[in-house]
């Protein structure tokens, strides 16, 4: 790990920079680790009264990554049996999908669209006769999700309206919000320290050129990360192109698919235990924030979105009866060859879109997506099942929807958006034309999740100038990530670039068949290696500081993150570039308006 001094000396630089160390820690370390272990111990209490499991142990024995010579207790919901949900009785739905309350051009013709949200409690029907407290992007979860035309610049002005302490600790409710899969600026990505307190707001800008492709905003409060995607503030983002809705189902046929999984204390509130740092795997799964689903399909090719935004937990999907999916988008767009697979293998954050052709089925029928799991996850007596699809009688589609006929064995994405600022196309990128080639070893050292040995805490300390490279904008590298944290898997997530994966040192040395596309998580499983070639493209603007981590979001906090810098690092300060600012609007000032649902259960 290096610290890329631009002047004299480090300490030059860290001068150089005007972060206030007492402005970005409103918590410090010792804080966070104190309502860590506080929320640990609450956990495991609760967890200590309820009904063993069969095939689940009290303890994950032989698995390195909870604290040292700690015991990790396995917590299940604690709902009396007549509260907790049964699979498939519940109605699927889609999240809402928000409206702009301005759109217009600039003064250089280029198209933009606002939003406004606002981060606050909710209330969630999970468990039978119970309400779950939780907090949402507009109070609901998944937030409202947000679809732009590419080339249109989104204007996302978050408000945070949360009480003064969080859900799950008694620390300050600070949020930060990143828009996962956007070449942002490092102001607006979503940096871990450019915290937003309650009663505060910050206008994100998004440029949006890049091709269409499935992404997510979320919190990124660093230390603290985990709790705050887990209490509901988390969502979708789609951009959108012709070539994708010349190509692929549009409108009813087009269906996001959150995954994420939960478990819920007597009262239906949200338990919480991280096992000692190791991760959280809930009992419960929810498809969009409903446990087990049914959805409604017609004899039609439907595309389905899939996000993992559990905070630890992966899957392997799978249908019932064994048919195919067929893969036609990775995170950061389409696939150019359309790859058929009977199931795959996704960790947190990654987005996998596919097809599935229900058009065999006669009404009535019905077939269930199921998670075969993977090796260190912890499961439970209905963590295998996901959702089912009930089909129906065909019948004309709803307005704005657009169905294929057959499924398609390629795809063209279009021309590179950045070209004319010499971006390459991410599929096309070869070894040849990487100018290094970077490891990332992800380690378990003296109680922390470490990348190259080094934390979040390490950046920290050199008031954020320690850097693990510094490519320069538009060169192409080589990373190879190297997982030797033993019994663990690793999504590991790299801001601002896309990226194709060359190698593993697993499946032949290829990589797996969903792989195809473009990516920017890149699934690190128990002892695996990934080779990954990606360009430093930073559309019009000259870079700065961007993170890498674990997307498992309780090794995030503790503290597997560091950081590199696009071109000079004193460029578009993450921190201070674009401070959040004293909320002064009312909470209706920005009414929100939502597109027109489809009917429930579709």
């Amino acid at each position: 790990m290096t610290v890329f001094p631009h002047m004299a000396s480090a300490n030059a630089v860290a001068e150089a920079i005007t972060t206030s160390w007492e402005d970005v820690m409103a918590a410090t370390r010792r804080d966070v680790l104190k309502l860590s272990l506080l929320g640990g111990a609450v956990a495991a209490t609760a967890s200590t009264a309820g009904p063993a499991i069969a095939g689940v142990p009290g303890s994950v024995p032989g698995r390195r990554g909870a604290d040292d010579n700690e015991t990790t207790v396995v917590t299940p919901s604690r709902l009396a049996p007549a509260n907790m949900p049964v699979p498939f009785t519940a109605v699927f739905r889609r999240p809402p999908q928000l409206l702009p309350y301005a759109t217009g051009r600039d003064r250089d013709g280029t198209p933009f669209a606002k939003y406004a949200l606002n981060q606050k409690l909710g209330k969630a029907q999970i468990a039978r006769g119970l309400s779950t407290t939780l907090a949402g992007y507009n109070g609901v979860f998944p937030g409202p999700t947000i679809r732009v035309q590419q080339g249109t610049r989104t204007e996302l002005r978050i408000s945070n309206r949360l009480p003064a302490t969080g859900l799950l600790y008694p620390n300050t409710f600070n949020t930060v919000t990143h828009l996962h899969g956007s070449a942002s600026l490092p102001q607006y990505d979503g940096y871990a320290n450019d915290r937003t307190a309650p009663g505060r707001v910050k206008n994100y800008h998004y440029p949006n050129w890049q091709a269409a492709r499935t992404l997510w905003y979320h919190d990124h409060n660093h230390m603290l990360t985990a709790q705050g995607v887990y209490s509901g503030l988390a969502s979708t983002y789609v951009i959108t192109n012709e070539q994708e809705r010349a190509q692929l189902p549009q409108g009813e046929f087009d269906v996001p698919i959150l995954v994420s999984d939960v478990m819920l204390n007597a009262d239906g509130s949200l338990g919480y235990n991280d096992n000692g740092h190791a991760g959280l795997w809930g009992d419960i799964i929810m498809v969009n924030g409903v446990p087990w689903p049914t959805m409604k399909v017609k004899p039609r090719i439907y595309r389905f979105r899939f996000l993992v935004g559990s905070i630890t937990r992966s899957y392997r999907f799978a249908l019932s009866n064994g048919d195919p999916f067929h893969v036609v988008g990775t995170d950061a767009g389409m696939t150019p060859k359309v790859q058929a697979v009977s199931s795959w293998r996704q960790g947190t954050a990654e987005r996998y879109e596919v097809l599935i052709d229900f058009r065999k089925y006669k009404p009535g029928q019905s077939v269930e997506l199921r998670n075969l799991s993977n090796k260190n996850n912890v499961n439970f007596a209905n963590t295998g099942k996901v959702m089912k699809f009930e089909v129906v009688a065909d019948s004309a589609a709803q307005p704005g929807s657009r169905s294929i006929s057959a499924i398609p064995t390629t795809l063209d994405p279009g021309p590179h958006p950045s070209r004319a600022n010499g971006g390459l196309d991410t599929m096309a990128l070869t070894p040849d034309m990487a100018v290094a080639k970077r490891i990332l070893r992800v380690q378990r050292q003296g109680g922390e999740w470490t990348i190259n040995g080094e934390t979040w805490d390490d950046v920290e300390k050199s008031n954020f100038t320690r850097c693990f490279g510094n490519p320069q904008r538009n060169q192409v590298e080589q990373w190879t990530i190297v997982n030797e944290s033993g019994g663990w898997f690793h999504p590991v997530h790299i801001h601002l670039i896309d990226g194709k994966i060359i190698g593993r040192n697993t499946n032949g040395g290829k990589p797996f068949a969903w792989e195809g596309g473009p990516k920017d998580v890149f699934y690190a499983g128990e002892d695996e290696s990934v080779t990954v070639l990606m360009q430093f493209d930073t559309g019009k603007h000259v870079g700065g500081r961007y993170m890498v981590h674990c997307h498992n979001l309780v090794h995030e906090d503790h503290d597997m993150m560091v950081q590199f810098s696009v071109g000079d690092l004193r460029n578009n300060d993450p921190i201070n570039a674009d401070k959040p600012v004293l909320e002064t609007r009312p909470e209706g000032y920005y009414a929100s308006k939502y597109k027109l649902a489809y009917p429930a259960g579709t």
